[in-house]
């Protein structure tokens, strides 16, 4: 079948939703459907490029950095997108976000007759420190900011969610759309247990300590993370035999270097940057703890390639992470944003060293049924059960062919 899929991000993945939709969408285009992306370009410059098989139309847009340094609008995309139904004639459109670009494609999808299904990703805990609102306005911030998201996604024809939790926080802001939980799912062919990985060797790569236990994060380093409860929990423990490694970019960064000198942890504490998609399953399988402190998780597929590695998690009893971590099965669950119950969580699996490998079993078992493979085929099932008139169309996009889009 023929399927586009929009959204505000995409490449370089340096976010969860942006991760879950290239893989989605490349993995799509493997099992042999046509698949186009449509997503605000990084420039006022509308492009048309062939990706891993994706035809990716990236529309003129303006960066709006003032917000989020990932925030990009783009002023005027009717046109564009008008001309790539016409062209591609799409069978199924699935959306990533309640978004302008996302708006403009379900309306000419409308106009169309096609079926729409849309993805949430959001939470308003993921905006709000971005937003100038007095603490006192946060209630109404709320609801305006999840109004914003049901004024589309209730047109919609299906509404999935990562997870179960996910599924239940959106019913309860009244969606009326049917809603389905579908994990984002982990590649657990790329992330698994490796005992070739040279551990040394990729901890000197990235200027850790060979000796050292290594806890490790990957992900955005914004706010809502709250990564700064993992470093004070570091500092409480009072052990030089840890080093917290912080992989990922965003604007908390700066923040936590402050926090970090603040507290004399340079040495335990080392902020590595974006690590390339290819070193990260080595480097993973070179650490010894996954953290995931963060209060706003609808799922976290780092959370699930770790434990897809093996890892034993220790995270926020937050959101959607108990559904993937066990307190003493694998990993310890804390009390979100306490820092002396994240602290007696370290302690625990620091004493637990023995058991280590039990619970990274019981973590790679967890995922498991999260394998992406499992998570393409649901979503194949579903576009065809929105439009059972769909073509099981059995080739490639074509860059020649695709270039007048």
């Amino acid at each position: 079948m023929r399927i586009i899929i929009a959204g505000q991000t995409y490449y370089p993945g340096n976010n969860g939703q942006a991760v879950f939709t290239i893989r989605l969408a490349e993995g799509l285009a493997k099992m042999g459907h046509d698949v186009a992306m449509v997503v605000p370009a990084e420039e006022l410059h509308t492009r048309r490029t062939v990706k891993n098989g994706v035809l990716v139309l990236s529309i003129a847009a303006i960066h709006l950095k003032t917000l989020h340094d990932n925030a990009y609008f783009s002023p005027a995309p009717m046109g564009a997108i008008k001309k790539l139904f016409k062209t591609f004639k799409p069978d199924i459109v699935h959306l990533q976000d309640h978004y302008p670009l996302s708006r403009v494609v379900y309306q000419v999808a409308k106009k169309n007759r096609v079926p729409v299904m849309g993805t949430n990703h959001f939470l308003p805990e993921n905006v709000m420190p971005y937003l100038p609102i007095p603490q006192k306005l946060h209630g109404v911030a709320n609801w305006l900011l999840w109004y914003s998201v049901l004024s589309l996604y209730n047109k919609l024809d299906y509404v999935t969610t990562p997870t179960a939790t996910a599924a239940r926080i959106i019913r309860g802001q009244s969606l009326r759309a049917p809603v389905k939980p579908v994990s984002c799912g982990v590649d657990i062919r790329r992330f698994h247990p490796d005992a070739t990985v040279n551990r040394a060797e990729m901890r000197r790569k990235y200027g850790l300590s060979t000796e050292k236990t290594i806890l490790f994060y990957v992900g955005r380093i914004d706010a809502e993370k709250r990564l700064d409860v993992m470093i004070r929990a570091l500092k409480m423990l009072g052990r030089s035999d840890v080093q917290f490694a912080i992989a990922g970019k965003g604007e908390h960064r700066p923040a936590l270097e402050t926090l970090t000198a603040e507290l004399g942890l340079t040495e335990q504490v080392k902020l590595l940057g974006f690590v390339p998609d290819d070193d990260l399953p080595a480097l993973i399988n070179s650490i010894d703890i996954f953290a995931m402190p963060s209060e706003a998780e609808l799922q976290s597929i780092a959370t699930l390639e770790s434990m897809a590695s093996g890892k034993p998690v220790i995270a926020a009893d937050a959101r959607a992470l108990p559904e993937l971590v066990e307190t003493g099965v694998n990993g310890y669950l804390f009390r979100a944003g306490d820092i002396a119950d994240a602290t007696r969580g370290l302690q625990t699996l620091l004493n637990r060293r023995a058991d280590w490998a039990k619970l990274g079993a019981a973590s790679r078992e967890k995922a498991e049924p999260h394998g992406l493979e499992n998570t393409l085929h649901r979503y194949e099932a579903l576009y065809f059960h929105l439009n059972p008139n769909a073509r099981p169309v059995k080739h490639r996009i074509d860059k020649k062919r695709w270039a007048s889009i």
